[in-house]
């Protein structure tokens, strides 16, 4: 079981990463336009990179067979 003093500082480190959310979220959404903000903010990312891959290759394996290939 946790000891007093570890679950406050656990708490405080929450309602820090808590704050600095909302703080990040207030600021994205005061812009004009917040569609502007998101569009390719993650687009260089690995993961999201490796989501498009396999989102390609699962529509390309949906594909009906053309009869004509065979």
């Amino acid at each position: 079981m946790l000891d007093e003093a570890t679950l406050e500082r656990r708490l405080a480190t929450l309602e820090q990463e808590v704050s600095d959310l909302k703080r990040r979220t207030d600021t994205n959404l005061t812009s004009s336009n917040w569609l502007d903000k998101l569009i390719g903010s993650i687009s260089d990312e690995s993961a999201f990179l490796e989501a498009l891959e396999y989102g390609r290759s699962f529509r390309e394996a949906d594909k009906p067979v053309d009869e004509s290939d065979k």
